[in-house]
């Protein structure tokens, strides 16, 4: 006959695997709950605008050279050549200043960060020489369009209004760039002699001063390319929780409660965004691993941030992110679901093992362990209608008050029942700190599990385990009723022998 204690582990560890599904289709809602929040983020950007990364303001115009080219053979022929081609001059220097105010959309139970931004762009030429056309061909027929100053957008639908003043004098801004490779944005034409310097007009080696007044909307992240001899930029917004993140982090910042404030220097000694600009590279749309369900700290990896797009032009920004997603927080308090089952049954196999006359069924396994996996269900539900904390609050206390109930029963007595009860508070507390500090998460449970062996190795030091599982089959199947209703029997028995 088979041992029972062997067959019960058994039992046990079919009931630990039943609840392993059931986690790993708990952790399938959870999914499918933030692929529903990814698609109320893109219907939001769908109807207002994306993610938006800036270019310029940038000087481009242009030009057509054509000359002819005579051969001589039977007959004389004269073949007329033609070269299209563009200048294109970033900004010498380029200071931006902008504040950033964040407003939350909702689709149904999903909340999305969008951004409205009033900026400021001061950008300086000190020369736009390198705009008046060179000759390749003697004698060559040159001629060149106006000079247009544009600013490129990833997505244009964001602009609200936009004033542009070049040497102090105000300029209409037309929708477009008159530039085909970034087709999204505005542009407004100079004056032909503020390149030429026909007649009166000042000379081309001038400088060249612009002033662009930009109120901006987006989605979730705004990133700026440094296309210019040096860039400063500085932004502030009253969203506590940035994300800086792109090919530069902010060389100065302040994060508190009230918001942040950055400030960016970058130099093209370290940027390559004015070549690549001049390359015609493109103009990527942010790429930020901070969509719903991504939990991270302030800063993060370039790698998949805004402007990290192979091929596009290097940029520098910033995410709005909420870092208490509900989503994120309970896949992440799933993935520690089989760890609170096991040290659970672990603590009443303990119990068992030491009290002696006690048997738990693995039907009560069972049940505690269903307990154990409802609590991530209920977070996960309450978190979408309560603040994370209150929901976890809540969760927690139904389920330890359950387990507490049903432990002193079980258990044999309301004291077990307490002490089972405080320590399933106490695994929910650790959890809870495991969540919120997410970069020690390893170390706190490694050291949990480290605790937790070193108190089942304390506790169970004396406990002679080849007599447990040498057992006979009639003593460990019989329960503490069984054996108390056989000892009354045999004194029954004795006593009327006796008599």
């Amino acid at each position: 006959m088979a041992n029972p204690v062997i067959v019960k582990l058994l039992a046990v560890g079919a009931v630990t695997f039943g609840l392993s599904l059931a986690l790993m289709r708990i952790g399938g809602i959870v999914d499918d709950r933030m692929q529903h929040q990814r698609e109320a983020q893109r219907s939001v950007e769908a109807s207002l605008a994306g993610r938006q990364a800036l270019l310029g303001p940038v000087l481009h115009r242009s030009c057509v050279e054509e000359w002819d080219t005579v051969s001589i053979g039977r007959e004389v022929v004269k073949t007329t050549n033609r070269r299209e081609f563009r200048l294109v001059l970033p900004p010498s220097t380029l200071r931006i200043e902008g504040d950033v105010a964040i407003d939350q959309r909702q689709r149904g139970l999903f909340s999305v960060n969008t951004f409205a931004t009033k900026a400021t762009l001061h950008a300086h030429w000190d020369t736009v020489a390198p705009l008046a056309a060179q000759r390749e061909h003697a004698g060559s027929r040159l001629s060149c369009g106006a000079p247009v100053l544009m600013v490129a957008l990833s997505d244009a639908r964001g602009v609200r209004d936009a004033k542009l003043r070049v040497d102090g004098a105000a300029l209409p801004v037309k929708p477009g760039t008159e530039h085909a490779v970034y087709p999204r944005g505005m542009h407004a034409v100079l004056p032909a002699d503020k390149v030429d310097g026909h007649a009166q007009a000042t000379p081309a080696t001038q400088a060249l001063d612009a002033e662009l007044t930009l109120e901006l909307v987006g989605t979730a992240e705004l990133a700026i390319a440094p296309a210019a001899g040096s860039v400063q930029a500085t932004l502030r917004s009253a969203w506590p929780h940035p994300s800086f993140g792109g090919r530069f982090l902010p060389a100065e910042r302040k994060v508190s409660e009230s918001g942040f404030e950055a400030q960016w220097r970058v130099s093209a000694l370290a940027s390559s965004a004015a070549r690549e600009v001049v390359a015609g590279a493109a103009l990527c749309e942010p790429s930020s691993m901070f969509a719903p369900g991504y939990h991270a700290g302030e800063d993060a990896p370039h790698a998949a941030r805004s402007g990290a797009n192979k091929g596009c032009i290097e940029t520098f920004g910033v995410a709005f992110i909420d870092p208490v997603n509900p989503y994120s927080l309970s896949d992440r308090s799933i993935k520690y679901g089989l760890l609170f089952i096991l040290l659970t049954f672990g603590l009443v196999g303990a119990t068992e093992v030491l009290r002696g006359t006690l048997r738990v069924h693995p039907i009560q396994y069972a049940l505690v362990g269903a307990a154990l996996t409802l609590f991530f269900l209920l977070l996960l539900s309450l978190s979408e209608h309560l603040p994370f904390a209150a929901a976890y609050t809540s969760a927690s206390a139904a389920c330890v008050l359950l387990l507490g109930y049903y432990a002193s029963h079980a258990l044999g007595g309301w004291r077990v029942g307490a002490g089972f009860a405080a320590g399933i508070t106490l695994l929910y507390a650790v959890l809870y700190a495991l969540l919120q500090l997410e970069r020690t998460a390893l170390v706190m449970g490694s050291l949990l599990l480290f605790a937790v062996l070193a108190t089942l190795m304390a506790v169970t030091r004396k406990v002679d385990w080849y007599a447990l599982l040498q057992r006979a089959p009639s003593d460990a199947a019989e329960g503490p009723n069984d054996a108390r209703l056989r000892t009354a029997g045999l004194g029954a028995s004795q006593a009327k022998a006796g008599a």
